[in-house]
C-alpha cells in the first residue's frame, strides 16, 4: 500500500518536475542572451541596457516561434506516425537552425510588410521603444496561444505589435490600412485554400489508387507521379522562398528548375515504389507505406523554409533595435548581425524542444485523424499554396494554410462518408421486401466493389427498382441522421477565435507596452 502511494506521488509530481525543467531551460537561455550582449556589445565601455533588454526578448519570442509555429511542419507527419515525436523534433530542430543561418538572409524586413511608416515616428528612442514593445507582445501572445493549443500566424502576431506600437507612437495617420486589408483577407484566403488544395490531392489519392480494385497497380502508377508533383512544388518553393539569400531567381527560373528536379526524381523513385508495392499487400495500409518518405522529406523541407523565413519575426524587430543604437538609422530594413541569427536559430530550436510536442499533437492528431496519405496531401497544401499566393501577391500564413490544410482533408473525408453511407441506406431501401441475407450479400459485394462498379451497381438497382428515387426530404434525413463528425469542433472555434483575435490583441498589448516603457524610459 505504501509503495502504491509512493508511486502515484511520483506520477502527480512528474508533470511538475518537467514543468520546471522546461522553465529552467528557458531562463537559462534568456540569460545566456543577457550575458553574450553585455559581453559582446558594449558601447564606449559599457553595455546598452536597451539592447540587452531588446536581445532578451529576441530570445522569448524565438522560443514562442518554437513552441507554435514549427507545429505545422512536422505535426502531421507525427499524427500520421511517419515520424515519432522525437524524430520529428530532432528533423525540425536541425532543418530550423539550418534554414535560418544558411538561407536566412543578410537583411530583413523591420516594419513587418509595411505596415506602417518609420518617417511616422517622432524620434529614435520612440522607434526602440516601439519595436521592443511589438517583439514582447508578438512573443506573450504566441506564449498564451501555445498554453491554449491554439496554432496561430507568428506573423499575424508580430504584425499586430508592430501596428498596435506604432499607432501608440505615431497615431492613426502612421498605419498603411490598404496592407492591413490585405492581411485581414489572408485570415480566411488561407485556410481556404489550403483546405481546397488538401482536399483535391486526397481526393484524386483517393480516385485513382484505393478506390481501385488492384490498388497496387494504381499506387505504381500514380504515387510516383505524387511524388515527382511534390520534388517540384518543394524545388520552386525552397528556391524562391527558402534560398533567396543564396540564389535569387525570378518565378519562371525557379519553375523550370523544380520541373527539372521532378523530372529526375520521377525517374529516380518509379522503380523504386514498382519494388516496394511488390512486397506489399493490396490494401490501403500497405498503400499508406508507401508515402512515409516523402513525409519525412516534406518535414524537412518546410522546416528549412520555415526557418529561413520565418526567423525574421524573431530577429527584425530585434535587427532594427541593434541598428539603432548602433548606427542611429530608423530604417525599414536593416542588416541581421551574426549574433541575432543566432539568437533567433537557436531559440527556435529550445521551445519546439521544450513546448513544441504540445502543438505538434494538437495539429497531427487532434484535429481530425490523420494517415500518411492525408498528410502528404496537407504538405503538399503547404508549398502550393504559398507558390500560388505569392504570384498574385497575396499575404498567406503557412500556419493558416497548414492548419486549413487538415480542415480540408477531414471536411472531405465526413462528406465522403455521408455520401458512402446515404449510398448503403438507398440499397437497403430498394430491399425493403426481399431477404436479409440476400440485402447483406449484396452489401458486402458493394463495399468490395471499386468505384465505377459501384456506380454500374447504383444505376442497375435503380432502374429495377422505382424506390430508388428518393425524395429531397427523404434524402435531408438520411443525411442528418448518418452525418459523421471527423473534424473535432471544438478545436475548430477554438482556432479560429485565435486566429481572428491575434492582430487585435496582440496590438493592443503593444500599445500598453509602448505607453509603460515609455513612461518608464522618460525623465
Amino acid at each position: 500500500m505504501e509503495l502504491k502511494n509512493i508511486n502515484d506521488i511520483d506520477d502527480a509530481t512528474r508533470h511538475s518536475r518537467r514543468e520546471l525543467f522546461c522553465i529552467g531551460t528557458a531562463l537559462l537561455f534568456i540569460v545566456g542572451i543577457m550575458l553574450y550582449t553585455i559581453s559582446a556589445n558594449s558601447l564606449d565601455g559599457s553595455p546598452h541596457t536597451l539592447l540587452i533588454i531588446a536581445a532578451m526578448i529576441g530570445g522569448y519570442m524565438a522560443m514562442n516561434i518554437g513552441a507554435n509555429d514549427v507545429a505545422n511542419n512536422v505535426g502531421p507527419a507525427v499524427g500520421s506516425k511517419a515520424l515519432t515525436m522525437m524524430g520529428a523534433i530532432l528533423i525540425a530542430a536541425i532543418f530550423e537552425a539550418s534554414g535560418a543561418l544558411i538561407a536566412g538572409g543578410d537583411v530583413v524586413s523591420t516594419i513587418k510588410k509595411g505596415i506602417i511608416d518609420p518617417a511616422g515616428v517622432i524620434n529614435s528612442d520612440a522607434f526602440v521603444w516601439m519595436m521592443m514593445a511589438a517583439l514582447l507582445a508578438g512573443a506573450i501572445w504566441l506564449n498564451i496561444a501555445t498554453v491554449l493549443g491554439a496554432p496561430v500566424s507568428t506573423t499575424h502576431s508580430i504584425v499586430g505589435g508592430v501596428l498596435g506600437a506604432g499607432i501608440a507612437a505615431g497615431g492613426m495617420g502612421i498605419a498603411n490600412w490598404d496592407k492591413m486589408g490585405a492581411i485581414a483577407a489572408s485570415w480566411v484566403i488561407s485556410p481556404v485554400l489550403g483546405g481546397l488544395i488538401a482536399a483535391a490531392f486526397l481526393y484524386l489519392i483517393k480516385r485513382f489508387i484505393t478506390y481501385k480494385a488492384d490498388m497496387l497497380q494504381a499506387a505504381k502508377k500514380v504515387v510516383p507521379i505524387l511524388v515527382a508533383i511534390m520534388a517540384w512544388a518543394f524545388s520552386t518553393y525552397l528556391i524562391i522562398k527558402g534560398l533567396k539569400k543564396l540564389w535569387k531567381v525570378d518565378f519562371m527560373t525557379a519553375t523550370g528548375v523544380g520541373l527539372i528536379i521532378a523530372v529526375v526524381i520521377f525517374i529516380m523513385v518509379k522503380p523504386l515504389i514498382a519494388k516496394a508495392a511488390n512486397r506489399l499487400n493490396n490494401d490501403k495500409d500497405s498503400i499508406n507505406s508507401l508515402f512515409t518518405i516523402p513525409l519525412i522529406f516534406s518535414a524537412a523541407l518546410l522546416s528549412f523554409a520555415h526557418g529561413a523565413n520565418d526567423v525574421a519575426n524573431a530577429v527584425g524587430p530585434l535587427a532594427a533595435i541593434t541598428e539603432v543604437i548602433t548606427h542611429g538609422n530608423m530604417a525599414s530594413k536593416a542588416p541581421i548581425p551574426l549574433w541575432v541569427m543566432l539568437i533567433g536559430a537557436i531559440g527556435i530550436t529550445i521551445g519546439l524542444a521544450l513546448y513544441g510536442p504540445k502543438l505538434i499533437k494538437t495539429v497531427g492528431s487532434e484535429i481530425t485523424e490523420l494517415n500518411k496519405m492525408r498528410a502528404f496531401c496537407i504538405a503538399m497544401a503547404a508549398s502550393i499554396t504559398v507558390i500560388i499566393a505569392s504570384q498574385l501577391g497575396l499575404p498567406v500564413s503557412s500556419t493558416h494554410i497548414a492548419v486549413g490544410g487538415i480542415f480540408g482533408v477531414g471536411f472531405l473525408r465526413e462528406y465522403l462518408k455521408a455520401s458512402y453511407v446515404q449510398m448503403v441506406e438507398e440499397i437497403k431501401h430498394h430491399h425493403e421486401s426481399d431477404n436479409p441475407e440476400e440485402v447483406e450479400a449484396f452489401l458486402m459485394e458493394f463495399k468490395k466493389a471499386h468505384l465505377e462498379q459501384k456506380r454500374q451497381m447504383l444505376y442497375e438497382l435503380k432502374m429495377k427498382s422505382a424506390k430508388a428515387h428518393l425524395n429531397k426530404k427523404e434524402r435531408k434525413q438520411l443525411k442528418r441522421v448518418y452525418n459523421t463528425e471527423l473534424v473535432k469542433r471544438s478545436h475548430m472555434y477554438r482556432i479560429a477565435a485565435a486566429w481572428v483575435i491575434t492582430v487585435p490583441v496582440s496590438g493592443l498589448m503593444a500599445a500598453i507596452l509602448f505607453y509603460t516603457i515609455r513612461g518608464m524610459m522618460l525623465p
